[in-house]
This record gives C-alpha cells, sequence and structure tokens, in this order.
C-alpha cells in the first residue's frame, strides 16, 4: 500500500502486527484494544477507529510514537476530528496517518487537520493525490 506524504511516496518504515503476533524490536503498528491491554514501551504505532473515546485518545497521544486514523467510510469525517484533537489539545507530535476510506478530494483537509502521511490503496494514480494540495492555493480558517 502506497504511502502518501506531501503528495509524494515514501516509504513506509512502519510494520502492521495483528494481535496474536509477538511485538517486533523495531517499529510496530498494533490495535488499540492490544495498546491499552499491554501498555507497550518502546517505539509503537497503533491504529484507532472513529469510535475512539477522548480518554482513549489522551493515552495515544502520551504513549504512542505514530498513530494510523482509519476511515471506516468517505462519508465519515470522525477521523478528521481525532487527528484535529490529537495535534491542538493533546499536543501530538508525531505521525498521524489517514487509512481506510479515504479520496484525494480530502487530502489538503486531512493535512490541515494534523495528517502527515495518507495509506493509499496499491495501484493508486497518485497525481489527484499531489494535485489536491494545490487545489485551495488560500485558506480563511486556522489549521491543526
Amino acid at each position: 500500500m502506497p504511502l502518501l506524504e506531501q503528495g509524494e511516496p515514501i516509504a513506509d518504515s512502519w510494520i502492521a502486527i495483528d494481535d496474536s503476533t509477538p511485538l517486533p524490536a523495531g517499529q510496530g503498528v498494533i490495535s488499540l484494544a492490544r495498546f491499552l491491554a499491554d501498555r507497550p514501551n518502546g517505539p509503537v504505532g497503533v491504529r484507532i477507529g472513529a469510535a475512539t473515546t477522548p480518554e482513549q485518545l489522551a493515552e495515544v497521544a502520551a504513549r504512542a510514537a505514530m498513530v494510523v486514523i482509519e476511515f471506516p467510510g468517505t462519508k465519515d469525517g470522525r477521523g478528521f476530528t481525532l487527528a484535529r484533537r490529537l495535534r491542538e489539545r493533546y499536543g501530538f507530535s508525531g505521525e498521524i496517518r489517514a487509512a481506510g476510506h479515504i479520496l484525494p478530494d480530502n487530502y489538503v483537509f486531512m493535512s490541515r487537520c494534523g495528517f502527515t502521511t495518507a495509506a493509499v490503496p496499491e495501484g493508486t494514480d497518485l497525481r489527484p493525490w499531489k494535485q489536491a494540495l494545490t487545489r485551495f492555493p488560500k485558506v480563511y480558517q486556522l489549521s491543526a
């Protein structure tokens, strides 16, 4: 799955780990349930969903090195709110990755909400993603 940063493909140094696999010494991305239960130390990424509570989000911000926010559908904007809360309310400074049902039309808004990377499906035409960042050269609202 290609990973984009500022519209350009980059290498992904994170490894997705399922709940039954031991954590590797490197950078692993685990589920929120495992993160809350195991309380791992070291560089760990966490996959969260749209239903993540503020209490869970605060714990993720305090201990995770990277957060993957899963969008369950293209009409579900709760992931934007989670990214803003991580940046503005909880001071999270690590990578925030958008994944799941995401569209190039929303890419500029993702970056304004605090997302740093986006995981797009294999075989995706990357041109619309890069073009999306320049579609609105002026903005009037504050961003994360």
